[in-house]
């Protein structure tokens, strides 16, 4: 499990890595907002309009190639995409870097599912790994990016190579069955997979705008400077990591639609109280909870879309995994464009309602056979 935890969370720095440079790429070249969520935009339809069918075939064939080939795209498309001086190569550079997570999302889940049985604790560990790449890419972009520029995420393509040789490597030597031991190849629930994936897609919503305007918000509303802003970002993505690994354990107690619920009902007084907040130190203490609740069901969800597809753990993962945390870009121009009018400020009152309706859906979702609490 541990390659695969590794591995997710190299692929998912480079996620990671698109929200982390876009303030920069506002500043240095003066893209509008619109223009700055249209590279949000790019990098949700490489990531996740592929997804399904990758993991059609993930669940045929081994494709053991499959991850580390993508987990390299994901980091040359978004490691090349800053030194590039036109907007449309930056936008097709960020979404060839889409297509690559798009890829190993899907053989990575399935893996993932290999090694962790089920598990719910073991998959919040794989699915931490993606929330810990999350996070060291501010972490690590925003100071370097502050001091070089924009094109210095040209220093972060040499890790994609590695890592996706290692894994290769791995792969080619611990090539395992294609049935995870213990694990029911029983009936297909493609209604309620149907209604996780809106759930999914609602959640990275919230979670895709956070990552995309939190920064801008602290920059350009708050009137704190560029490593502020980063360290605002950072502590939303800490927050994720901590609310990954705690939704597991939490699913394994109360259930995992329960945690799904849960999550999202936390992270609204979580997002009221980030916007009340003026004071831009204390202001962290809020995107950090809200960061903890919007991350709560992230591993949930993907055991939760295998459980209904029992036969199908690839394209469970591809759509949940994928999904859950690129799909909400398709709403980023929007977000955009009311940020454009009315300041940063705007996007994230719109963002206060959205975890609502996710849980109001996951109040619908029925447990997976007669397993479920």
């Amino acid at each position: 499990m541990r390659h695969w935890v590794f591995a997710h969370a190299a692929d998912d720095f480079y996620q990671g890595l698109v929200p982390a440079s876009i303030p920069f790429f506002v500043l240095e070249r003066g893209y509008s907002y619109t223009a700055a969520s249209g590279l949000a935009l790019a990098a949700a339809l490489g990531s996740s309009l592929p997804q399904p069918l990758l993991g059609v075939l993930v669940d045929r064939r081994p494709l053991l190639w499959l991850a580390p080939t993508g987990l390299l795209v994901a980091g040359a498309g978004a490691g090349l995409a800053g030194p590039v001086p036109a907007y449309p190569m930056v936008w097709l550079l960020i979404l060839i870097s889409g297509i690559g997570i798009a890829a190993f999302h899907p053989a990575a889940g399935r893996g993932a599912r290999l090694a962790a049985g089920d598990s719910t604790v073991a998959m919040s560990f794989f699915a931490a790994g993606g929330s810990i790449g999350f996070f060291l890419a501010p972490a690590l972009a925003t100071p370097l990016l502050a001091s070089w520029g924009v094109g210095a995420t040209a220093v972060f393509v040499p890790p994609a190579v590695l890592m996706a040789w290692v894994l290769w490597r791995h792969q080619s030597r611990h090539a395992g069955p294609s049935t995870p031991a213990g694990l029911s190849t029983g009936r297909d629930q493609w209604g309620p997979f149907a209604l996780l994936t809106v759930v999914a897609v609602i959640r990275s919503i919230l979670f895709l705008g956070m990552n995309t305007f939190i920064a801008l918000y602290w920059i350009g509303y708050l009137g704190a400077g560029r490593v502020m802003g980063g360290v605002a970002l950072t502590a939303f993505l800490v927050g994720g990591v901590v609310g990954t690994l705690c939704g597991g354990r939490l699913a394994d107690r109360i259930g995992t639609r329960a945690t799904i619920r849960l999550g999202g009902l936390l992270a609204i007084p979580a997002l009221v109280a980030l916007r009340l907040i003026d004071d831009t130190w204390i202001a962290l203490i809020a995107v950090a909870l809200a960061g903890v609740a919007a991350n709560l069901p992230f591993a949930v969800l993907v055991k939760l879309g295998q459980d209904y597809l029992p036969a199908r753990p690839g394209t469970a993962a591809g759509v949940t995994l994928g999904i859950a945390v690129s799909a909400g870009g398709l709403f980023m121009p929007l977000l955009g464009r009311l940020a454009d009018h009315h300041g940063p400020q705007a996007a994230l009152t719109a963002l206060c309602v959205v975890p609502a309706s996710a849980a109001a859906l996951a109040f619908l979702l029925p447990p997976p056979g007669s397993t479920e609490r």
